[in-house]
C-alpha cells in the first residue's frame, strides 16, 4: 500500500511557478500626436506618486502631428491610458492603481472620443529574490538622488530578475521596492491585456536574460 502511495505521489504534476514580466509602453510607431498642456497640475519633480486629488490633466490630441495615444503611453513617471485599459486594470487588480481623468482637447471644436486617464501603479512590493537574481545592489551615495543613503537596484546588460511568490501574494502588478521605475506584472495580468486586445503595451520576461 505504501508503494502505491509513493508511485501516486510521484506522478502528481508539480505546481507551476508563477511567471512575472516587466510591463511598460511600447515605443514603436510614429511620433506622438498628443501633448500635455499644463505640467503645473502634476506633482513636483521629487514626488513619485500621483495623488488621487490631482485635478483633471489637460491634453491636446492632434493627429496631424502624429499618432493619437494607444491604450498605454508614457507620461513622465506615470501612464496615459485609454478608458478600456482603465476598466481592465480595475477588474484585475483595483487596489494597485490611482487614476486621474484627462481633460482632452483638440485643435478645433470639442473632443468626442473615449476618455483617457493618467494612471499610477501605487503598490510597492519588496519581492525580489536577491540571491537568485543577477543585478547590482548598492547604497545610493549621490546626494542628488532622492533615495540618497538607501538601498537601490541597478542593472547592466544581461541582468536577470526572479521574485518570491510568497511576497507577491495575490497581487497581479506592483512596483519594485528599491527601483521605483520598474513595474512587474504576472502572467494572469499579461494574458488579460492580450485577450482584451490592448495595444502598445510591452512585456518582457526578466528571467530570460543571460548573466
Amino acid at each position: 500500500m505504501r508503494d502505491d502511495k509513493a508511485i501516486s505521489a510521484a506522478k502528481r504534476p508539480r505546481a507551476r511557478k508563477r511567471r512575472f514580466f516587466e510591463i511598460g509602453p511600447d515605443f514603436n510607431g510614429r511620433g506622438p500626436g498628443f501633448s500635455l498642456l499644463d505640467e503645473s497640475v502634476l506633482p513636483p519633480h521629487r514626488v513619485y506618486r500621483l495623488p488621487a486629488s490631482t485635478p483633471p490633466v489637460p491634453y491636446m490630441f492632434d493627429k496631424s502631428k502624429g499618432s493619437l495615444p494607444y491604450d498605454l503611453e508614457l507620461c513622465f513617471r506615470w501612464w496615459l491610458i485609454s478608458d478600456r485599459t482603465k476598466a481592465l486594470f480595475e477588474r484585475i487588480d483595483p487596489e494597485a492603481f490611482v487614476f486621474v481623468p484627462c481633460d482632452v482637447r483638440v485643435p478645433q471644436g470639442r473632443y468626442h472620443g473615449a476618455d483617457y486617464w493618467l494612471c499610477d501603479v501605487v503598490r510597492v512590493l519588496d519581492a525580489l529574490d536577491e540571491s537568485a537574481s543577477c543585478l547590482r545592489i548598492g547604497i545610493r551615495d549621490d546626494v542628488r538622488y532622492i533615495d540618497h543613503g538607501q538601498k537601490y537596484y541597478g542593472y547592466a546588460p544581461g541582468y536577470k530578475l526572479f521574485f518570491r511568490e510568497a511576497a507577491v501574494g495575490n497581487a497581479h502588478i506592483f512596483r519594485m521596492a528599491y527601483d521605483n521605475g520598474t513595474i512587474i506584472c504576472d502572467q494572469e495580468f499579461k494574458d488579460a491585456c492580450k485577450s482584451a486586445g490592448l495595444k502598445r503595451i510591452r512585456f518582457r520576461d526578466p528571467s530570460k536574460t543571460i548573466c
